[in-house]
């Protein structure tokens, strides 16, 4: 007992995050979204915003300024010249401009030369299908940088359907085929893959959205073991912005604290996920008063969820394939 009680005292060695993603003074999206579950699970965030927007840009109006590839590049030359570009963790999303994402190349590949057991977490957001039919919301320049440079140095991606078949050039159109979608991503770089969602029918039936992830790790012997799973979180009626980058967060946090347990750290992820969106619809129903809910009222209830993204009660389940 007493050895317990002073290995809980024993303060958990510190994990660093370099987040590089957007700012919104109101709102949470970018690193909004996933500095506060990241800080909550632990974690010291180091912030990079890539533009400072007044709010996202799915509100009527919106103001700011955007970080360009040099001014990246002197931020992190500042934490390089007093020696603080020490990281456990590197975690990026939604980017628009090709340079920008070259640059975070640059940086993730010289902090791995420093710490070759730095994970790189990965969210290559590009695009999304509407009504089954996929459309890119970046510019199109920006699909072979994330192919042929960022997938390839990622630990951790977080696609959804369409971006992982604009990567691999594969349609899905069955399990089966995003299974196999899956070992050519991980064929690309990344030992951890996790389709967010998809167009797939799963057992549950039409109310509920499938993710899947694959967790595949090299044994000593050279031997390779894969982990398939699959969720399956029932859906809910709103259009929400930033829950992407909450997910990515929280995948970091829980894969962090589960390493070879993708099973566990996928049930967490998407159960808080499912807590945080069910108290924001709920809230963003009774603001609205029978019309439909607005962008403002939709944004996510972060704070108000705190204790849900600490210690999600587990009320989605995986299961392994």
């Amino acid at each position: 007992a007493a050895a317990a009680a002073a290995a809980a005292m024993e303060p958990e060695r510190e994990c660093r995050v370099l987040s590089i993603q957007s700012h919104v003074v109101r709102g949470y999206v970018g690193n909004k979204a996933a500095t506060f579950p990241l800080q909550v699970l632990g974690f010291e965030v180091d912030t990079v915003n890539s533009v400072q927007f007044s709010n996202h840009t799915g509100y009527a109006h919106w103001k700011g300024q955007v970080l360009n590839s040099g001014e990246l590049h002197e931020l992190y030359e500042g934490l390089k010249l007093n020696n603080v570009n020490q990281y456990d963790y590197v975690l990026t999303g939604y980017t628009r401009d090709t340079s920008f994402l070259a640059m975070v190349v640059d940086i993730v590949q010289e902090l791995k030369k420093q710490n070759s057991n730095l994970v790189y977490v990965c969210d290559p957001v590009m695009g999304d299908k509407w009504n089954g039919e996929g459309s890119m919301y970046v510019p199109k320049d920006l699909l072979p940088v994330y192919r042929d440079k960022v997938v390839p140095v990622a630990d951790i991606i977080t696609p959804n359907q369409f971006e992982a078949e604009l990567l691999t050039g594969r349609k899905i159109h069955t399990e089966k085929e995003a299974l196999e979608v899956m070992d050519m991503l991980h064929a690309m770089g990344p030992e951890t893959v996790v389709i967010t969602s998809s167009d797939l029918q799963g057992p549950l039936g039409n109310d509920y959205l499938i993710a899947l992830g694959s967790h595949r790790k090299t044994k000593a012997d050279g031997t390779k073991v894969t982990q398939r799973i699959r969720v399956e979180s029932p859906k809910v009626d709103a259009v929400f912005v930033g829950t992407g980058d909450l997910f990515a967060a929280m995948l970091l946090a829980w894969t962090h604290k589960h390493p070879n347990n993708l099973k566990v750290a996928c049930e967490k992820t998407v159960s808080a996920m499912q807590h945080v969106l069910q108290r924001t619809i709920t809230c963003a129903k009774a603001q609205a008063g029978g019309n439909k809910p607005n962008s403002a009222q939709l944004e996510l209830r972060m704070v108000q969820s705190k204790k849900d993204i600490e210690n999600p009660d587990i009320i989605v389940k995986a299961a392994v394939l």
